[in-house]
């Protein structure tokens, strides 16, 4: 069995192994102290449930992790973990790396098309399995965006840090509205756009679906645009955007991204160097701002 950590990884490639156990969970509220020993305070707190859980040993029914590079945290989190084995500290499953490059040029693409195939080999994976893996994840995304019609009502949309659960949504519910925008783990387990099928080279497919995505604090694209693509899409009314205190990438849009919304009309909530463990009065904070001023 095999698990995944991060964004931008080739779903399609994890669901051919036919061993894909799903993204590793984690509870932020848990108390953690082995993990404590070993990381420092600006990793985020997700990675704090997932390395205590390596640590106690309910990891070891996994054979391999797949860590992605399009995330600081999880980056980071393999080089830890892989250095602790190497100690002789943990056990359990073999972490591994999936290297993602993003930069709009020809070099780029195609060092995501090694890193592709350089997994595949790890994992197994042939043309032909890799081809069904595609296919069945084509029916899942048709699926899942057939399922995500919007809800008639007040909607106020989360962006900034994805938050680790769907506690802020609650928030927001709570004050009568209705919550949009993904959760860390959302962003993670969506596999994005549909893979090219019946090209003949599915590894290559994939790698260009990769490559183009947009789902990750390493991707080039205007993300005040985007941000009014999705307010539009979900017709958000209100929007909080929440940027967790180790977050130091997706911040600095925030300006460009507080003009876009101001221009459109659509009164924000701005929280910036928040706890992960919402545990610092943004529930009354997000509740005065959906019933008084965005009200």
């Amino acid at each position: 069995m095999i698990a995944s950590l991060g964004p931008d990884l080739p779903q399609d490639l994890l669901a051919a192994t036919g061993v894909h156990a799903g993204l590793l969970p984690w509870d932020i509220d848990r108390e953690t102290p082995a993990a404590d020993r070993w990381l420092e305070s600006k990793f985020p707190r997700w990675t704090y449930s997932v390395l205590q859980d390596w640590l106690d040993g309910r990891l070891d029914h996994l054979d391999a992790v797949v860590f992605s590079r399009a995330d600081d945290g999880a980056q980071r989190l393999y080089y830890y973990i892989s250095e602790l084995r190497r100690l002789g500290e943990v056990g359990g499953p073999e972490p591994l790396i999936f290297d993602v490059a993003k930069i709009g040029r020809a070099s780029s693409a195609q060092h995501m098309v090694a890193s592709v195939r350089k997994l595949a080999e790890r994992l197994g994976v042939g043309e032909i399995a890799l081809e069904r893996g595609i296919a069945e994840t084509n029916v899942r995304r048709a699926n899942a965006t057939a399922a995500a019609d919007a809800q008639p009502g007040r909607v106020c949309l989360i962006a900034g840090t994805p938050p680790p659960d769907r506690r802020l949504h609650g928030m927001v519910e709570r004050a009568g509205w209705i919550a949009a925008g993904e959760t860390l783990g959302d962003a993670w387990a969506d596999p994005g756009p549909p893979v090219e099928e019946g090209t003949g080279d599915p590894f290559a497919a994939l790698a260009r679906q990769l490559h183009a995505r947009r789902a990750d604090v390493r991707a080039f694209f205007d993300r005040a645009q985007a941000l009014e693509a999705q307010a539009d899409e979900c017709g958000a009314l209100a929007a909080v955007l929440w940027f967790a205190e180790e977050d130091d990438a997706r911040v600095w849009h925030l300006p460009a991204q507080r003009d876009v919304l101001a221009r459109i009309d659509i009164p924000a909530l701005i929280l910036t160097r928040r706890d992960w463990r919402a545990n610092d009065g943004v529930d009354a904070e997000i509740a005065a701002f959906l019933q008084g001023g965005a009200a």
